[in-house]
């Protein structure tokens, strides 16, 4: 009785936790819509890296032993790199793009996911994995299609980010076998600062005080989004932890109204939730593969 009572402690604890992620995240996104024009998407994943990186230094510090993995450098290193694609993806679209549409399209990556396994890893498509990805399409259809915001370059830079963020996740399969979830972390946040500083060059210039006060902000925020999300899926299922995610729509949708007047087209909402759906499909389908096998 009593271990049962501490699991659902646990359970509500990891809710809690990625609740206050997703609240972070809508934050970020808005953040990055502030920042529209005047800081370039390649010199905000750079600095979103950098405090990153710098959050996980004194955990590498007090133990070192944090970075020993059984993958060759150039497997992190190319995680790393996609990581760094997808966010500067998103950015672009964030600042491009209504933020409630950009943030339904992000949601597409589990069905990218379940595409992808497909084909490069060889699972079975069953009857709900096949019918998570019709209801996938459909709701994205009705984002970008002709009733949403349209195929705009916004949303194709959600779209790219949606399915670059799939294929780091293929990977993480295959690499969350080997390697501890704080070394895959670390590994990721410490190699993309150098390689957001390289490919952030061009762009550099002179933040003002109101950019470089978001951008710090953007970057702990990050940063606290990251730990608080692997924290609550290391402490529940999941199956449990995962649909808490989709609070970021209602809440980017809110802020998006108070904040730059923003309304989400009702063809967006109708989307959105069958994107989620779908994810939520997604996900029940590969547990109860995993459980047969």
């Amino acid at each position: 009785m009593a271990r049962a009572v501490a699991r659902g402690d646990t359970a509500v604890l990891a809710v809690g936790l990625a609740a206050m992620g997703a609240v972070l995240s809508a934050v970020d996104a808005a953040i990055v819509r502030q920042l529209d024009g005047g800081v370039h998407p390649m010199m905000i994943a750079f600095t979103r890296a950098l405090f990153g990186g710098l959050a996980v230094l004194p955990i590498v510090a007090m133990r070192p032993s944090v970075l020993k993995s059984v993958y060759p450098l150039r497997q992190h290193l190319a995680r790393a790199g996609l990581k760094l694609i997808a966010l500067v993806a998103f950015f672009a679209a964030f600042a491009r793009g209504p933020l409630t549409d950009v943030t339904a399209i992000a949601f597409t990556s589990p069905i990218f996911v379940v595409i992808g396994a497909s084909l490069l890893l060889g699972e079975r498509l069953g009857g709900l994995k096949i019918c998570a990805v019709i209801i996938g399409f459909c709701g994205a259809f009705l984002v970008a299609g002709p009733t949403g915001a349209g195929l705009t370059l916004a949303m194709g830079f959600a779209l790219l980010g949606a399915v670059v963020q799939a294929v780091i996740q293929l990977m993480l399969k295959s690499m969350s076998s080997g390697d501890r979830t704080a070394t895959l972390v670390i590994w990721n946040l410490l190699l993309t600062v150098p390689l957001a500083f390289v490919l952030a060059l061009p762009f550099l210039t002179m933040p003002t005080g109101e950019q470089l006060g978001l951008l710090a902000l953007q970057g702990v925020l990050g940063a606290g989004c990251m730990a608080l999300m692997t924290h609550a899926f290391s402490l529940a299922d999941a199956s449990i932890v995962a649909p808490v995610d989709f609070l970021r729509l209602p809440l980017v949708a809110v802020l998006g109204y108070l904040l730059f007047s923003e309304l989400a087209k009702p063809s967006v909402w109708i989307g959105g939730a069958l994107i989620c759906l779908a994810a939520l499909i997604a996900s029940r389908a590969s547990r109860r593969a995993r459980t047969v096998e």
